[in-house]
């Protein structure tokens, strides 16, 4: 599969979402004592489907082609809002924006992996080796950077959530890229497009939320400080970097767009460092270096 060459906006359309999701994973872990994981998902959705509302509400009406195709966007809403975005705050709850954001940065993997396996890619050698190195990287975090202790590694709730998260965020960009059942008029206009996925993501969050207050694990403390923080999620890492991660994609295709994210562990050490006092150990750096190191080996062409 080819795809068109990297042109300066389609890198600046993928390098802000990484920056705006590396500030999701600092706040999330900021207020996690505030607000439950999936009652801190659904909130965020309810503001992003309200911010989008005024754009694309004909989507909604009786009769649109979003219903015709609703199959279609309930995978793609279980995948990024009800699954990817719910374990991301899973897993704060016990690792570190750091950590989770460098695990997460096998998300290239599971697009090359996820792309042989149901979309027809062909893998090369040079790819596979890219793999071996960007896994090597997460290997480095998982075992905290004591490689000799990597059998007996143990791993937090969080590594493991972080690493569904991704394989399902892997899969939602591939179907960005095969839109073969999406209503025309729906794809064409933006915030219609992402106003469906939105509307029947809120169907999971709400059903995972209530499984989280019905289990007894839900908790939510308002305040000014949490509003202003739901605000920023909702705006910028859902609203803002959803827009432009789906127009990157379409540019270049999910294998390329998958090395940006590898940016976001970047963003997250600075921001960290910046809000949380979270320094980064040389063990983040040589795990950031195997992983970018492998996503441009495997992005190589001859």
């Amino acid at each position: 599969m080819t795809h068109p060459r990297l042109t300066p906006t389609a890198a600046l359309l993928l390098t802000l979402p990484p920056i705006l999701w590396a500030g999701n994973a600092v706040i999330g872990r900021l207020i996690a004592p505030q607000v439950s994981p999936m009652t801190l998902n659904l909130l965020r959705w309810v503001i992003a489907f309200v911010l989008l509302l005024p754009l694309a509400a004909p989507v909604l009406r009786r009769g649109s082609a979003l219903w015709a195709g609703w199959q279609r966007f309930a995978g793609l809403s279980l995948l990024s809002i009800g699954g990817y975005n719910a374990l991301l705050y899973l897993a704060l709850n016990t690792s570190t924006p750091i950590n989770v954001t460098l695990v997460g940065s096998i998300t290239p993997v599971w697009m090359l992996l996820i792309g042989w396996v149901f979309f027809g890619m062909r893998i090369s050698g040079r790819q596979w080796l890219g793999a071996a190195l960007s896994i090597s990287g997460v290997l480095v975090v998982l075992s905290r950077g004591q490689l000799e202790l990597l059998l007996q590694v143990h791993l937090v709730a969080g590594d493991l959530y972080i690493l569904l998260a991704s394989a399902a965020w892997a899969y939602y960009s591939w179907m960005l890229a095969h839109p073969t059942t999406e209503p025309p008029d729906i794809r064409r206009d933006w915030s219609a497009f992402l106003l469906a996925q939105i509307a029947l993501g809120l169907v999971w969050s709400g059903l995972f939320a209530g499984a989280e207050w019905s289990w007894g694990l839900g908790r939510l403390q308002g305040g000014w400080p949490l509003a202003g923080a739901l605000l920023f999620i909702a705006a910028g890492p859902a609203v803002l970097a959803y827009r432009c991660y789906d127009a990157g994609v379409a540019r270049v295709g999910p294998s390329v767009a998958g090395f940006f994210v590898n940016l976001t562990p970047l963003f997250a050490a600075i921001l960290s460092s910046a809000f949380l006092g979270e320094t980064p150990h040389l063990y983040h750096a040589l795990a950031f270096i195997l992983i970018v190191g492998g996503i441009a080996v495997s992005s190589m062409r001859r």
